[in-house]
């Protein structure tokens, strides 16, 4: 029974991870590009491969979802790849993207990029495949070929990868609802749909993109470009009027963050290894 695509938004820390759990998503993604965000960087693959799995490790702490971490392009060559997805699924990651660009990578909805050639990315799924240890780690191929060489040649690359031994192909950047369509004709298997904001793509709904065929739907910097903007408005409001009272009711509560935490359940585990009774008055100060 088709039950509709997976949707994973993108958690740019393990806090928010909890809360997209919470709200009942089934999966949830890295972002290279909210990722190098957090740590003040552009998304020109700066950030290292062990920095991405250390990142990932906190996120897979935090919560029982399934993480799909973006991989760049693979942190090197061939041999590298090898490493790259030894390193990501001994931390528990439940599958990488690896994308066909050359070094310095670029935004996939920015100007200024370059492919590797085809073979290239084929040798680096090759490598990916053989290197995984467990068949149900996802491999997922990204083109970045439509605003490079060409819809055609991404079609063309796409099935290339996928006889490679890619798990799904992820196209970056088609431009209307009718690419995505015509993509999914012309790239049958499973696919991803990446719905960033302010790029190249549409903005579609999940239904719209599973009835297509698209089986994985990325949000990848929603919640990194939300929160950015509600931070930079309080912090102007604070500025301008010197308190955060105007914001107080936007705010998650000290109750709502201590649950989401597991605050209670901390302090009670405390007083069980203490030999401690369940009350107030008995806890140590």
């Amino acid at each position: 029974m088709n039950q509709g695509p997976v949707v994973l938004p993108g958690v740019f820390n393990p806090l928010i991870a909890r809360l997209a759990e919470r709200a009942g998503f089934q999966a949830v993604y890295l972002s290279g590009a909210a990722l190098s965000a957090s740590f003040g960087l552009p998304d020109v693959g700066l950030v290292t491969l062990t920095e991405f799995v250390a990142a990932a490790k906190a996120i897979i702490d935090a919560t029982t979802l399934p993480l799909v971490c973006d991989a760049d392009t693979g942190f090197g060559e061939a041999l590298n790849v090898e490493r790259t997805v030894q390193q990501f699924e001994r931390a528990g990651v439940a599958g990488i993207h690896l994308e066909d660009q050359e070094m310095p990578k670029r935004c996939g909805h920015l100007s200024g990029k370059e492919l590797v050639p085809t073979e290239v990315m084929e040798a680096k799924i090759r490598a990916a495949v053989a290197a995984r240890s467990d068949s149900s780690f996802m491999i997922i191929a990204r083109t970045d070929a439509r605003h490079v060489s060409g819809f055609a040649d991404a079609v063309e690359r796409s099935n290339r990868y996928r006889a490679a031994g890619a798990d799904v192909i992820f196209p970056e950047a088609l431009e209307t609802e009718a690419e995505f369509a015509k993509f999914a004709n012309g790239s049958p298997g499973l696919l991803l749909a990446n719905m960033t904001e302010f790029g190249k793509s549409p903005n579609l709904d999940a239904k719209t993109l599973g009835d297509m065929g698209y089986r994985l739907i990325l949000f990848p910097v929603t919640s990194l470009r939300i929160a950015l903007k509600a931070v930079e408005q309080l912090f102007d409001g604070i500025v301008k009027f010197g308190h955060q009272r105007n914001f107080i009711n936007k705010m998650m509560t000290r109750a709502d963050l201590y649950e989401l935490l597991g605050y209670t359940e901390y302090e009670e585990r405390d007083r069980q290894y203490f030999g401690q009774p369940n009350d107030a008055s008995s806890k140590r100060r």
